[in-house]
């Protein structure tokens, strides 16, 4: 069974939890694990005065995802930070290049799942799950959730993130707060859930 872990980290926020996505999945016996980044679109000019250079220099040796190779995987996990409420324009961009998967069905029957970073609580994090969903069922793709079996979901001692359509972190409005334990455990128990469908409907 192959599973692909598609994101784009813009500071590196994504990028730890894809990390812990990947190493839930890796769990799974039978399971394949993948990582690949979207392709950047933003010059490196603008990448440092955004202050994201160091960050991007160190994801650069992240291979770039093909559309193609979404084809070749049974599960997608896509992954996200939020801006504005919505996905960033990179990875709606690499999406966007998905229209020749659609016209040939090659996503139909696959399964789908998504996770993300906000400078807050209530960023927009659903909003953007559901939006990947969305993109997931006009593929024809079957959507996988975190589910509620995941107790960090209901955390209330502490600032978390993590909800039933995917887990998520919140990086803080200057950025500076990275993933912590819980919700790289909903990360890693995302992984290793979709990869447990996965390898019963493919393995």
């Amino acid at each position: 069974m192959n599973l692909l872990v598609v994101y784009y980290s813009l500071y590196g926020h994504v990028h730890k939890m894809a990390e812990a996505v990947a190493q839930g999945a890796r769990e799974v016996q039978g399971a394949r694990v993948e990582m690949r980044r979207v392709p950047e679109t933003l010059l490196p000019v603008v990448l440092e005065k955004m202050g994201a250079a160091e960050a991007q220099w160190a994801l650069a040796r992240m291979p770039v995802c093909t559309v193609d190779e979404l084809a070749d995987a049974d599960a997608i996990i896509f992954g996200t930070p939020v801006y504005f409420g919505k996905m960033a324009s990179q990875m709606s961009q690499f999406i966007d290049m998905t229209s020749p998967l659609w016209f040939d069905r090659s996503l139909v029957g696959k399964l789908g799942s998504a996770f993300c970073s906000s400078g807050s609580q209530h960023g927009g994090m659903e909003a953007v799950l559901l939006s990947f969903h969305t993109v997931m069922l006009n593929h024809g793709m079957i959507v996988v959730g975190l589910p509620y079996t995941f107790e960090g979901q209901r955390r209330t001692d502490e600032v978390t993130g993590g909800t039933p359509y995917g887990a998520s972190t919140i990086s803080g409005a200057r950025g500076d707060r990275m993933p912590t334990e819980n919700e790289l455990a909903a990360a890693r128990f995302q992984g290793k859930h979709v990869a447990t469908i996965a390898t019963r409907l493919f393995g």
